[in-house]
């Protein structure tokens, strides 16, 4: 069974940009419509699909080792994790900061590693990636702190 599934080819890259584009257009939807501090944490949540697709693109870059590769995975599937610090099935598409908090300390794990072109040249998103990760460094302490996934780095980072 398990070597069926393995010779299965993957979605064409269409149908993979299609599922990022469309996630990320319900995760800006339903952000439209929030205020407070989702409303604030809310540009933070859209980088949630761009990171996701970061870190599995770096997946099948035969340049990263098999141990960041181990990295990464469990950074994907923290995105998929039933039970998390804030489940997105009780509180919806902002449950995903928790896992923004995640995915930013493995891409900044694997920055510090890796030279900068050999993960910049999966990123999907609008922006930098660099300054994405920089401005959510620098916002950390005021926003992305108060979750409990942002404690938790913080306590790991020490």
């Amino acid at each position: 069974m398990t070597n069926e599934y393995l010779s299965k080819p993957l979605p064409s890259e269409e149908e993979q940009q299609d599922f990022y584009q469309k996630l990320r257009a319900k995760v800006q939807t339903w952000l439209d419509n929030k205020s407070g501090l989702v409303g604030k944490l809310g540009k933070y949540v859209l980088f949630a699909p761009d990171l996701f697709h970061l870190l599995t693109k770096m997946m099948f870059d035969n340049r990263i080792d098999a141990k960041s590769k181990g990295m990464i995975g469990a950074g994907i599937l923290y995105f998929f994790a039933p039970l998390d610090f804030l489940p997105e099935i009780l509180v919806g598409p902002g449950g995903f900061a928790d896992d923004v908090v995640v995915a930013v300390y493995i891409v900044n794990t694997l920055l510090n590693k890796f030279p900068n072109e050999v993960i910049e040249e999966h990123w999907a998103g609008d922006e930098e990636l660099l300054s994405v990760i920089r401005g959510i460094s620098d916002s950390g302490s005021k926003f992305v702190s108060k979750l409990p996934a942002g404690r938790l780095v913080k306590r790991f980072l020490k």
